[in-house]
């Protein structure tokens, strides 16, 4: 009974994080409209001022927003796919170290471009783990352009 109190006051575990986190994916959308007129180089040059911000000491949850942005709108011009803003959410669970569970044709491969991208700006690499090497294959050259357009290699 307490426990139904307690849900009903405060919302279960996933409607607080959703709550949480859809402010950000907010912000993320804000600049979708900022991003869309750049060149294909100066989309790629945000890579660059990310790494430098990183470097001066800014921390990856500094530049969490507009990094998902420019991978978002990396996404739309390479793939065609556009990130939708439950998938940006599942991108900041990835980040967060979580796990997060999705269903089959609901985007996985999508959404993990996006901490891959965030955390790569350290320059330490990342690895994305699947399956199998068939998935793996494939998954890397679906997603391979947007992270080439980006100025990240992958391997």
């Amino acid at each position: 009974m307490l426990a139904a109190i307690l849900k009903s006051l405060f919302g279960t575990k996933h409607e607080r994080d959703i709550k949480r986190m859809t402010p950000t994916a907010q912000a993320i959308g804000a600049l979708e409209s900022g991003l869309q007129p750049l060149s294909d180089a100066a989309l790629r040059a945000k890579t660059d001022e990310f790494t430098k911000r990183l470097a001066e000491g800014a921390d990856l949850d500094d530049v969490l927003v507009e990094a998902f942005a420019v991978c978002r709108e990396a996404a739309r011009r390479t793939v065609e796919m556009r990130h939708f803003d439950v998938q940006l959410m599942g991108g900041m669970v990835l980040h967060e170290g979580k796990i997060a569970e999705m269903a089959t044709g609901e985007g996985k491969t999508l959404v993990a471009t996006l901490p891959a991208y965030l955390n790569a700006l350290t320059g330490r690499g990342v690895h994305i783990v699947t399956v199998n090497d068939y998935l793996a294959r494939r998954d890397a050259q679906w997603m391979g352009p947007i992270y080439h357009a980006l100025g990240l290699t992958l391997g």
